[in-house]
């Protein structure tokens, strides 16, 4: 089974300038690293000691508490892959529009996975904050949501 690869040069922007391009080189290799090569060991390595702030209220703040919820959800969906659609910067804020799906049958099938919006403040080339917004697609997934919704890591709150 081929690992997605995030392709950085299909998603750039005309008008995105160096910093813009390197504000999106970090938060692809994060992704890339965490969302399809399940390499937590690299990520954990790479990222951890950092101040990492999570407004995902069911993930624990830090790099460890994404490691934690994305290698539970591995464990369980080996398969798991991001496909990052689109990306946006905006100052030091990255956004990208992907989708997601637990099984390499349904990458590309816009009727299954979820639809994800991550935001990610960047300072001096650091990742140091994370938002998100996640819609399941299918029936499935959006049952799969309301169960894995439960209890609450961090008190930053949602914005």
């Amino acid at each position: 089974m081929a690992v997605p690869i995030i392709d950085l040069d299909s998603l750039s922007k005309p008008h995105w300038s160096e910093a813009d391009r390197q504000k999106a080189e970090a938060v692809v290799r994060f992704v890339q690293l965490i969302m399809n090569d399940h390499n937590f060991e690299e990520v954990l390595r790479s990222y951890s000691g950092q101040r990492y702030i999570q407004h995902n209220r069911t993930i624990a703040d830090g790099i460890e508490g994404v490691v934690k919820t994305v290698s539970s959800l591995v464990k369980n969906s080996p398969e798991f892959s991001y496909d990052v659609r689109q990306i946006f910067i905006d100052g030091d804020h990255v956004i990208l529009h992907s989708h997601a799906t637990l099984k390499a049958k349904h990458r590309g099938d816009q009727s299954q996975g979820m639809n994800i919006i991550d935001t990610w403040r960047l300072q001096d080339g650091k990742l140091v904050e994370h938002w998100d917004a996640v819609e399941g697609i299918s029936f499935a997934m959006r049952l799969y949501s309301l169960f894995a919704g439960g209890q609450l890591r961090n008190t930053n709150g949602i914005f």
